[in-house]
């Protein structure tokens, strides 16, 4: 083998090159044991990549991109979590608005509703958006108690007056009840019926019912009979109408 093809196959240099960089060695037993170990380290360095910085470029191009989507994520967390606390922040003021209004309505028409007594609404917690709401009752000649241990038609009618305090401070234009007044004595359905004609024309309700008090205080009355068999029949009457 010649100089050039030793020089190129172990060196990967051409004869100029080595001509070019060559240096005069004093020691040549020195040299030749600097040249081993110069070798053996290449050799430890394993094979050349030569596709090594096409990779690395591709990579980091890669990993470039990637930061900069995480911090355009980060940025989008941070704003959100910015907007839940707004957002927290609102929903706490607007529902301890609206419960101390509906509270103070809850207390005149409980006392409305049973004729006396008295009422009240109370939060179970201080976190307002975790907060469940407790209702406390005192009906005519009882002890101020829990919901849970009233009777049923006493909790009926609470929860009537609970949705009427609701209706006061938050109109709607149509409620709908489905027998509520189902537990109720006869003067507390007269009670219930009259009540709803207390609203104005901006609550307008739609009520279930067999009870013959409720039907009294209707404006308009709508049914279904059955004249045949197998026929129902739809009829309605205009009380008013009917009165005058």
């Amino acid at each position: 083998m010649t100089l050039q093809e030793t020089l190129n196959s172990e060196y990967q240099i051409s004869f100029e090159e080595a001509q070019a960089t060559a240096k005069i060695v004093d020691d040549l037993a020195e040299a030749e044991q600097k040249l081993k170990n110069l070798e053996r380290q290449i050799k430890a360095l394993g094979p050349i990549n030569l596709d090594a910085i096409a990779q690395f470029d591709e990579v980091n191009e890669r990993f470039t991109f990637l930061s900069s989507q995480k911090d355009d994520l980060l940025e989008a967390k941070n704003l959100l979590l910015s907007t839940i606390d707004d957002m927290n922040d609102e929903v706490k003021i607007r529902f301890k608005t609206s419960f101390d209004a509906i509270r103070e309505s809850f207390k005149t028409t409980f006392a409305q509703m049973f004729v006396s007594g008295l009422a009240d609404l109370e939060l179970t917690s201080d976190n307002l958006l975790e907060a469940g709401v407790e209702i406390k009752v005192q009906p005519p000649g009882k002890k101020l108690s829990s919901l849970n241990l009233m009777s049923g038609g006493e909790k009926a009618l609470t929860a009537l007056a609970l949705i009427f305090a609701i209706l006061r401070v938050r109109t709607v234009p149509f409620v709908v009840l489905d027998e509520v007044e189902a537990a109720l004595d006869e003067a507390n359905v007269k009670r219930f019926g009259d009540y709803m004609n207390h609203f104005d024309n901006s609550n307008q309700f739609i009520v279930v019912t067999h009870r013959r008090g409720t039907m009294a205080a209707a404006g308009s009355m709508y049914g279904v009979t059955m004249a045949d068999a197998g026929v129902s029949k739809m009829i309605s009457v205009k009380l008013d109408s009917a009165i005058n």
